[in-house]
């Protein structure tokens, strides 16, 4: 049986490691899907390789932190598909490391408009679709870090524990709507993104990843797709009674403080 058979669902941070993959995943499950990023170049990339899977699919080029952009992509998913089902809203950027005190007040904006902003403004639009709908399935972007402290980045940090925060109080309003918004808090997977921040932690990257593989209890780093499979499940109808719920994909990081290391 596929997941989403018919669906139209909306990935922001589509040409991006995570939200690829569950795009994958999910047309692989049936659904019908908008690719939404700021990079034109592996955007089109990204949707040429869906088509050619047999995939109905439209990619929009997109600030998800400005407001005009994403009325942009609600309405292109509207006119192409005439509802939208679900919503994976995970554009992000991990931004640059520095002690709180010498922290760029620039560089924080930046990142808590990619990374928070964004989110609001994505409920903000593809919500009342679904309310009027009836019906409808949200999976936000949050991280581990939504969790615990990082050290050296003070932005990327509090916009993800703001994503949280918004999840919950969503789900809590729209739960008695039948639309469902719960989030995803995924770990150290090998993403670009990962291997930017690797490089201003540690003298190379593979030191990073043998040492962050550690901080799971698996004693791996995850793959992209193991995020997506979990996002199509939320998104799907068997996470039917799953609301205002923050999903760590982590390894077992979270659960436990590792004493073997």
């Amino acid at each position: 049986m596929s997941l989403h058979l018919g669906k139209t669902i909306i990935v922001t941070g589509g040409a991006g490691a995570i939200g690829f993959a569950t795009a994958k995943v999910l047309a692989g499950e049936g659904a019908n899907v908008l690719l939404v990023d700021v990079a034109g170049d592996r955007l089109d990339k990204c949707g040429q390789e869906l088509a050619d899977r047999g995939v109905e699919v439209e990619t929009i080029c997109a600030d998800c932190s400005q407001e005009e952009s994403v009325q942009r992509y609600v309405q292109a998913a509207l006119d192409k598909f005439g509802r939208i089902d679900g919503f994976f809203n995970n554009a992000g950027v991990e931004g640059k490391l520095a002690p709180t005190w010498e922290y760029d007040v620039a560089e924080f904006d930046r990142i808590i408009a990619t990374n928070l902003r964004s989110m609001f403004l994505g409920l903000r639009f593809v919500l009342p679709v679904m309310v009027e709908q009836g019906r409808g399935a949200v999976v936000n972007t949050a991280s581990i870090a939504s969790e615990r402290g990082l050290a050296g980045a003070c932005a990327y940090n509090a916009s993800k524990h703001g994503v949280v925060g918004l999840t919950r109080t969503a789900a809590s309003e729209t739960g008695p709507k039948g639309v469902r918004v719960n989030c995803v808090m995924p770990g150290v997977i090998e993403t670009p993104l990962l291997r930017g921040m690797l490089e201003q932690m540690f003298p190379t990257v593979q030191e990073g990843l043998d040492t962050l593989g550690k901080v799971a209890t698996l004693n791996r780093i995850a793959q992209p797709e193991e995020v997506g499979k979990v996002v199509s499940f939320l998104l799907s109808n068997q996470a039917s009674f799953v609301n205002g719920a923050a999903w760590s994909v982590d390894g077992g990081a979270l659960a436990t403080i590792r004493n073997d290391v």
